[in-house]
C-alpha cells in the first residue's frame, strides 16, 4: 500500500472494506469451534491472509486473528522455529521493487516516485538517498544523482524515494514516513540484501530526514550519515533566536545506530547551530546511557555542499556499520502511536515522548527498565538471544518486579513481530502477557 495517496477516495474504501470482509470471513472458524484450538491449516490460512492484507487493511483484521491464535498452545522451540521460517516464506511472496531506473510504486496514479540503482545483483549493503527540498520543492532524481556513484563504489543497493508531498518536513508527513518503512520491507526482497545493513543518506532536508525517520526506526537500520540537515531545532518562545532543544523522538533513540554527521558554519541555507546543538545533545547522552557512536565533521567553507573529498568518503565512514537487532541497553523515545516495537521491546499503546531505558542481565537471567512515565502495557520481546527461555527469567519495572517466569514461546508473538520481512526482529515470547 502508498499511504496518503490522495484520489478515488471513495472507491478505494469501498474496494478496502469489501477486502477485509473476504479475509475476515477467511478468518471465522467453523461453527461450534469458536472455543476449540485452531488446526495448523486454519493458522496458516489465516495468517496467510493477515500479512497479505495491505496495513490499513490489518487493523480490521488484527482482533480476530489473535483471538484465534490466542487459542494456539505454547510451541516448543523447534515448533518456534518451523513457524517464524514458514512467516518468512509468506514475506518472500510480497510485492518487490523494480531494480533499476526510475519508477512509480503506484503506476496507475503516477504516485510514489523512486529511483533504484547501485549494485542490485549481490549487495553488501541497502543505502536509502534522501533528497532534499521544501515547501514545493525537491526530487528524488537529485539524490539519485549524489549517491549513485558510491553505491556502486560500496556494492550497495541504492534505493531513492521522493517524498509524497513536498514540503518543508516532507520526510516524516503525508504519509512518506509509513512509505519509507514499505520501501525497506520491499528492498529487503528485491535485492536479499542483509536486514543489518541498511543505512540512510540524505542532503538538506534529505539530512533531515536521516536524523529523524532514522532514530523512529532505529531498530531497522544500521546507521545514518545526513549532511547539511539537522533535525528540527526547538527555540526560547519569549527569544526566538534561542535554540534551546531538539524535537523530540531523535537523539535518545540513537543510541545504537551510528552517525555520521557533516555540516559547514558558512551554510546559508541551513545555518550549523542545529546540528551543533544536537551533536552537543548526543555528547550528553553518550554520556548518561553509554553507546552513541557518532563522528561530527564540521568545516568552513563548503556552504551547502557536500564535503571536498566526496560523497564515498562518507558513505565509507559507515560501511563496516552492522545494525545489532538485540543490544545489550535499549533506550527509546516513542514519538509515533503506530510503531509499536522497538528493538526486543514492544508497547501497544506508547506514551509518545517518554524516556524508556531497557537493559538486559543475561548472567542473572533479567531485564531491567526504567520509564519516566506511565509503563502500562509495555512488554519485554524475547527469544534464545535474549534470554535462556529454559531457565526463569525475570523482568523489572522502575525498580519493581514486573514479572517472573519461564516464558511461553507463542504463536501470537511470533506473528506480531513479523510484520515486515526482518527476521531479526522475530521474537517469540512477550513478557509480562498483555490482560
Amino acid at each position: 500500500m502508498l499511504f496518503s495517496m490522495g484520489s478515488k477516495t471513495s472507491r478505494r474504501s469501498l474496494l478496502a472494506s469489501s477486502f477485509a470482509v473476504l479475509v475476515a470471513a477467511q478468518l471465522q472458524l467453523p461453527l461450534g469451534a469458536q472455543q476449540k484450538a485452531p488446526t495448523r491449516s486454519e493458522c496458516e490460512k489465516a495468517i496467510r491472509s493477515f500479512l497479505v492484507a495491505e496495513p490499513g487493511e490489518r487493523d480490521a483484521l488484527e482482533a480476530k486473528l489473535f483471538e484465534t491464535l490466542s487459542r494456539v498452545a505454547p510451541l516448543s522451540k523447534k515448533e518456534a522455529a518451523a513457524w517464524r521460517k514458514k512467516i518468512l516464506d509468506y514475506h518472500k511472496k510480497g510485492r518487490r521493487l523494480e531494480r533499476s531506473g526510475r519508477n512509480w510504486f503506484d503506476e496507475k496514479e503516477k504516485r510514489g516516485l523512486y529511483f533504484v540503482g547501485g549494485e542490485t545483483k549481490r549487495p553488501k549493503g541497502l543505502v536509502f538517498g534522501l533528497h532534499g527540498g521544501g515547501a514545493g520543492s525537491g526530487d528524488a532524481s537529485s539524490a539519485f544523482g549524489a549517491y549513485q556513484s558510491a553505491a556502486n563504489k560500496l556494492d550497495w543497493a541504492l534505493v531513492c524515494p521522493e517524498v509524497l508531498v513536498k514540503s518543508e518536513h516532507g520526510w516524516t508527513t503525508d504519509g512518506t514516513e509509513e512509505w519509507v518503512l514499505e520501501l525497506i520491507d520491499c528492498s529487503l526482497r528485491t535485492f536479499k540484501v542483509d536486514p543489518d545493513h541498511v543505512f540512510f543518506a540524505g542532503h538538506s532536508m534529505g539530512g533531515y530526514g536521516s536524523w529523524t525517520v532514522g532514530a523512529h526506526h532505529a531498530d531497522r537500520i544500521a546507521a545514518i550519515v545526513p549532511s547539511a540537515g539537522a533535525p528540527t531545532p526547538i527555540f526560547d518562545i519569549r527569544d526566538k533566536t534561542k535554540l534551546i532543544d531538539i524535537e523530540a523522538g531523535v537523539i535518545p533513540s540513537l543510541r545504537n545506530v551510528r552517525a555520521v554527521i557533516f555540516q559547514s558554519t558558512d551554510d546559508p541555507r541551513v545555518p550549523p547551530a542545529p546540528n551543533q546543538f544536537a551533536v552537543e545533545l548526543l555528547k550528553r547522552a553518550q554520556e548518561k546511557w553509554g553507546g552513541y557512536d557518532f563522528e561530527y565533521i564540521e568545516v568552513t567553507d563548503r556552504g551547502h555542499g557536500f564535503p571536498k573529498e566526496g560523497i564515498d568518503w562518507l558513505l565509507e565512514k559507515v560501511a563496516k556499520s552492522s545494525r545489532n537487532a538485540v543490544p545489550e541497553r535499549i533506550t527509546w523515545q516513542p514519538k509515533l502511536s503506530w510503531k509499536r516495537q522497538f528493538y526486543w521491546l514492544r508497547w501497544e499503546k506508547p506514551v509518545l515522548e517518554s524516556i524508556v531505558v531497557a537493559d538486559l542481565d543475561r548472567k542473572a537471567n533479567q531485564i531491567h527498565i526504567r520509564c519516566d512515565k506511565d509503563p502500562a502495557g509495555l512488554q519485554v520481546l524475547l527469544d534464545d538471544r535474549v534470554l535462556d527461555l529454559s531457565k526463569e527469567c525475570v523482568v523489572t519495572i522502575n525498580g519493581e518486579e514486573a514479572w517472573r517466569g519461564v516464558p511461553e514461546r507463542r504463536l501470537t508473538t511470533i506473528v506480531r513481530t513479523s510484520l515486515h520481512p526482518d527476521a531479526n526482529l522475530q521474537f517469540e515470547c512477550a513478557v509480562p502477557p498483555l490482560q
